[in-house]
């Protein structure tokens, strides 16, 4: 990121840019400098593909084309899925890029082993959004409020990052309903956050785990029925409790190993802060049962995807078998 800043200070561009990983709130905004950086408010020189069905030839054709009028010509091309597949003809055009042609990529998942991957990095430059670190969104919520004149309590703060998860689109989303609930106030209080942030369908999903590990299967079954009633798929549910058991394996597995909180969260993919909520609620597995458990989501997945089980059903024989 210090380096797109530092080229858009400057105005001394890479010809190659390719933004990707999990933070896509970071990946809209960097794209979005990016793009007024090199091409302003120009639309004519400006050409937007998207989708995997792109064709390479049409891009290769169009970069080589003089701007009209102008200095540049800026390529944006997103979701292309170009970095996980062959992208011959385009990985071999990335050593010769015109000196007015500007290609911005921007994907979720990248393959490094791909040709296209290798040559972008070497034309240009290559940036991975990841979730941000505890201590990044925390001077970056406070950097939000204190531009509209509020503070946030230590508890209020800590209960609004359980609520929201650490997705910067999604804390962005509340935090604007917050400052707006809280209009008269300068200090934003817990029983503020209880009031307007939505909770996270992952938060529930943990609740359920919770409830499962406990051997409390009523309890588990009825968060289940809640999701339920909010329109919840599923399957998409059952995709979320499969990633938390997957989280578990992972807490488990560094932990009898000795790694501390900080690497563990980097390897599970969660924040510091809620590892030993993890590792209370392993304690309730063994090893092999968390390794189980994830086979099992698959299997059930499979099943329903065949037609061999009804999706709902899948989900409540999950539970009662692991909160049994």
């Amino acid at each position: 990121m210090k380096t797109i800043d530092q080229d858009i200070k400057t105005g001394q561009f890479k010809h190659v840019y390719l933004l990707y990983g999990e933070e896509q709130y970071l990946i809209r905004q960097y794209r979005d400098r990016l793009k007024q950086a090199i091409a302003g408010d120009d639309t004519m020189n400006l050409g937007i593909f998207s989708g995997s069905d792109i064709s390479q030839k049409e891009i290769v054709d169009l970069a080589e084309t003089l701007p009209f009028f102008a200095e540049r010509r800026l390529i944006l091309i997103e979701d292309s899925g170009l970095f996980k597949k062959g992208a011959e003809e385009l990985a071999d055009y990335m050593a010769s890029v015109p000196e007015m042609t500007y290609f911005v990529f921007v994907e979720k998942e990248v393959d490094r082993k791909t040709k296209m991957y290798k040559e972008v990095k070497k034309a240009g430059s290559v940036v991975e959004f990841a979730r941000q670190k505890d201590d990044i969104l925390l001077r970056w919520i406070n950097g939000r409020l204190k531009k509209n004149g509020k503070q946030i309590t230590r508890d209020a703060y800590a209960l609004f990052i359980q609520k929201t998860g650490n997705d910067m689109e999604n804390i962005d989303r509340e935090l604007e309903k917050l400052i707006c609930y809280t209009l008269d106030k300068e200090s934003i209080e817990a029983a503020d956050v209880e009031a307007v942030t939505t909770e996270r369908t992952e938060n529930r999903i943990f609740d359920m785990v919770d409830a499962v590990a406990m051997h409390k299967q009523k309890r588990a079954l009825e968060l289940y029925y809640d999701l339920l009633a909010l329109r919840e798929a599923p399957m998409r549910i059952m995709y979320l409790i499969s990633s938390q058991f997957k989280r578990l394996l992972v807490v488990q597995a560094m932990t009898n190993q000795g790694f501390g909180r900080k690497d563990i969260a980097s390897k599970a993919g969660c924040p510091e802060w809620a590892v030993g909520k993890y590792q209370a609620q392993c304690r309730a597995f063994s090893l092999e049962q968390l390794k189980q458990a994830v086979r099992d989501g698959v299997e059930y997945e499979t099943a329903v995807k065949t037609g061999h089980m009804d999706d709902q059903m899948a989900v409540e024989l999950f539970i009662v078998k692991y909160s049994g």
